[in-house]
């Protein structure tokens, strides 16, 4: 599979890129708001969804998303200062706030966390990394929920 790069400018390309980092694993240490820059950045280890994994072995890749124009960082279930701690992205959403395109960009993290980024619009680049590695294991996710 090749390396992925993508730009998102709205909500419909925002949902491509959820859909490539879901179920991707990050550590609390590979975020970072830089905040002179006003960009969020998240390396993660994602799961390579669109390989269409048809046999007994998958892949994961490094990544990194870039979130440009933000005005503030914030987060819910978190431990900053707890940098080893794993955490798993399940989708990557916008809310439009009152005066348009602003609004704010969450990450939904496993177990109820979620780090919010108000933005003044949806700016995003996302690209792999590095090459992938097999991993044996598929997450898997509860039916009904």
């Amino acid at each position: 599979m090749d390396s992925l790069k993508l730009i998102a400018l709205d909500e419909t390309d925002l949902a491509v890129i959820s859909a490539c980092l879901q179920d991707a694993v990050f550590k609390t240490g590979d975020t970072a708001f830089l905040a002179r820059d006003r960009t969020f950045t998240l390396e993660a280890n994602r799961f390579v969804w669109e390989d269409g994994n048809g046999g007994k072995t998958f892949e994961r890749r490094r990544a990194v998303l870039a979130v440009k124009q933000v005005q503030a960082v914030k987060s819910r279930g978190i431990d900053l200062k707890a940098g080893d701690t794993v955490h798993s992205l399940l989708a990557v959403t916008f809310s439009a706030g009152e005066e348009a395109p602003a609004g704010a960009i969450e990450l939904l993290l496993s177990g109820g966390a979620v780090i919010r980024l108000d933005v003044d619009c949806v700016e995003i680049q996302f690209a792999d990394i590095g090459g992938g590695w097999e991993t044996k294991f598929k997450p898997r996710h509860p039916v009904g929920v």
